[in-house]
C-alpha cells in the first residue's frame, strides 16, 4: 500500500502553521497518529527553513507526505538557492538546531538537490497497524 498527499504553501509566516495542520490532518486520515508529534515538529522546522532560507519572495514551497508499508516520508521542497547544512550548534546559539533535531528524530534524513531548489526529507518507521 502506498499513499501520498502534497500541498503548496505561499511564502508567508502563516504557512508554517498551515503546514503543521496539513500534516496532522493527513496523518489522522491515514490513521498514523502515533507519528503526529515527531512529524509535526519536523515539518515545522523544515517549513520554517524553506520560508526563511529557501523560497524566494513571490514563490511557494511544497510539503509532501507519503507512506509505504514500512515508512512515512515527509518532504519539503523549495526553489531557493540556499543549501541546508546539518550542523551541531553550540550551547550559546539561538538558532541552528532544527535540521539536527529533525535528523535525530527520523530514521532517515537527506537532501536532494535539483536544478532549481532542493528537497529536504525525513522518513519515519511506520508503526504497526492499530
Amino acid at each position: 500500500m502506498s499513499l501520498s498527499q502534497q500541498r503548496r504553501f505561499p511564502r508567508r509566516k502563516t504557512s508554517v502553521r498551515a503546514s503543521r495542520d496539513f500534516v496532522i490532518d493527513v496523518l489522522t486520515e491515514w490513521r498514523l497518529t502515533p507519528l503526529i508529534e515527531d512529524i509535526r515538529l519536523c515539518v515545522s522546522e523544515l517549513a520554517t527553513n524553506a520560508l526563511v532560507h529557501g523560497a524566494p519572495p513571490g514563490r511557494e514551497f511544497a510539503v509532501r507526505l507519503s507512506a509505504t508499508d514500512d515508512l512515512v516520508r515527509l518532504e519539503v521542497r523549495d526553489s531557493g538557492e540556499g543549501q541546508p547544512v546539518l550542523r551541531e550548534p553550540d550551547e550559546e546559539s539561538c538558532s541552528g538546531r532544527g535540521l539536527h533535531l529533525a535528523a535525530q528524530l527520523a530514521a532517515e534524513f537527506g537532501v536532494e538537490h535539483h536544478v532549481v531548489g532542493k528537497t529536504v526529507r525525513v522518513a519515519f518507521k511506520r508503526p504497526p497497524a492499530i
